[in-house]
């Protein structure tokens, strides 16, 4: 997929008109919560139980990342296809998140909130009903990986209280033969692991 202003391979997409976007051409736009308008968001969250939820999961996924697999921690995922929850506005897929049981842990795969969404407690959310998951199949933590690049995400799980416990050089850039340019220009390269201890 390419930037629709240049012949760079786009990372991103616009969340107003949907055009594929490059890291160059990307603006992102940092303001406090004091300054983002959202009126109190009344949603649901529960389990993925459909295949009709499962399409639309299959269709954010590809529309936010490109691709439908998740690479992460040394396995690649079929996202669409895991279990998980969904977060739902009247009967509406505004969020997703979905995981895996990988040894003494519960691993989020994927986890997408749309943007008109987000800042809204809605990741939040769906993080909390994976970790009440683990503890009731009795897992003493729950895992997540992100890129290097992906600030807001690596900032939003230790704002939920994981912590780093290793970085992965070179795993998104061998996952996608090269290394790409992500967020603020940021070479995408390492993966980030992180673990949350289920007390």
């Amino acid at each position: 997929m390419r930037c629709e202003y240049c012949e760079k391979d786009a990372v991103y997409k616009c969340s107003v008109c949907d055009r594929l976007l490059c890291a160059e051409h990307v603006r992102l736009e940092n303001v406090c919560h004091s300054h983002v308008e959202k009126a109190e968001l009344v949603y649901t969250v529960r389990k993925i139980t459909s295949e009709e939820e499962r399409s639309i999961i299959r269709k954010l996924v590809k529309n936010s990342w490109g691709e439908e697999e998740q690479l992460t921690f040394d396995r690649e995922f079929a996202v669409a296809e895991l279990p998980g929850y969904v977060a739902k506005v009247d009967n509406s897929i505004i969020g997703f998140v979905s995981i895996a049981e990988t040894g003494d842990a519960v691993t989020v795969v994927a986890l997408g909130v749309l943007p008109q969404y987000q800042c809204s407690g809605v990741g939040s959310r769906l993080v909390e009903k994976v970790e009440g998951e683990a503890k009731r199949l009795r897992k003493g933590k729950v895992l997540v990986s992100t890129s290097n690049d992906d600030l807001p995400a690596l900032a939003f799980y230790q704002s939920l209280g994981f912590q780093i416990y290793e970085v992965k050089p070179d795993v998104v850039a061998q996952k996608h033969g090269a290394i790409l340019r992500g967020i603020g220009g940021l070479p995408v390269r390492d993966e980030l692991r992180l673990q949350k201890a289920l007390t």
